[in-house]
This record gives C-alpha cells, sequence and structure tokens, in this order.
C-alpha cells in the first residue's frame, strides 16, 4: 500500500527553489543518516540539529547507499520512503533529500548549508564536507550521542 504524499521529502531541485525563497540571514543545518529504525538517539541529535539554525536538511540514504555502507545484508529493514514518512513526522525535520550516492558529499556542495552536523561517533575532521562547508564560512559541529541508543544494538537485542 502506497505512503501518504510526503511534503517535506523533497529532489534536490525542489530543494534549492525552496531555498531561494529563504530569507537573508537564514541559517541551514544539514545532517545526513540511515535512520533504519527511528531511536530516541535519532530524535535526539536532530531536535539538537534543529536547534542550531532555522531549518534542518536532513540528507537521507536510500537503500542502495545503505548496502554500499555494509551495515548488513539484511539492512536497510524499511525503505527509504518509508524511512523519509516516519522522519517528516519530526517537527524538527524540514526537509529530506535522499541520496544515492555511498557519501552525501555532492547534496552537502549543493546545498550549501552553513552549518554541518554528525552524531559523536565522527570526529569533526572526518565528516565528509566539512572542508566545503567550512571554507564558505560555515560551522562543522560533531554533537555527544545520547548514550545508549543505536540501531545496531537495538538489532542485536531483537535478535537475541
Amino acid at each position: 500500500m502506497p505512503l501518504p504524499d510526503n511534503p517535506k521529502l523533497m529532489s534536490i531541485r525542489t530543494f534549492l527553489k525552496r531555498k531561494s525563497a529563504f530569507a537573508p540571514g537564514h541559517r541551514l543545518v544539514f545532517t545526513n543518516g540511515c535512520f533504519d529504525i527511528l531511536h530516541p538517539g535519532h530524535v535526539d541529535l536532530l531536535q539538537r540539529c534543529r536547534a542550531l539554525g532555522d531549518s534542518l536538511v536532513l540528507g537521507l540514504n536510500s537503500d542502495e547507499s545503505v548496502k554500499m555502507l555494509g551495515k548488513g545484508d539484511d539492512r536497510p529493514l524499511n525503505t527509504a520512503e518509508e524511512r523519509a514518512f516516519v522522519l517528516a513526522g519530526l517537527a524538527c525535520v524540514d526537509h529530506i533529500i535522499i541520496f544515492h550516492e555511498s557519501t552525501p558529499l555532492e547534496l552537502i556542495k549543493a546545498c550549501r548549508p552553513q552549518i554541518l552536523v554528525k552524531g559523536g561517533d565522527w570526529p569533526v575532521e572526518q565528516i565528509v564536507g566539512a572542508d566545503v562547508v567550512t571554507k564558505a564560512g560555515g560551522e562543522v559541529h560533531s554533537l555527544p550521542l545520547l548514550e545508549g541508543y543505536s540501531t545496531t544494538a537495538f538489532l542485536e537485542k531483537v535478535r537475541g
């Protein structure tokens, strides 16, 4: 059964049209990930990302992209469209763009965020696109993760 339309899910072309209408000084935050099974750690991180600026773009790994990351033969458990639909239900997420590459570098270059954020398991110097954002005068943050929550740990618990 198809999911209802998701106004937060868009192509890069649609996002760039919307971005052109942002007020001067609008601080765009970008983060990315698989978000296969949404858990409190994800929600906490996304809320803190959004608090850093005026709107949040979430780059969502496509199903093929998740497989490229080697997270397991059965991953993702939810399709990109299902994951986007769930994420769109969060008030802190303003825009969702699915990307198909192994990294969001091209998407970051196209979006040109003022703030780039990843979870604390990523040192700033290893965050994809950090050089692009800092060269443009932006900020890069590695925010501490909410302890005890990860999709991998959740799946291990469920699988027993």
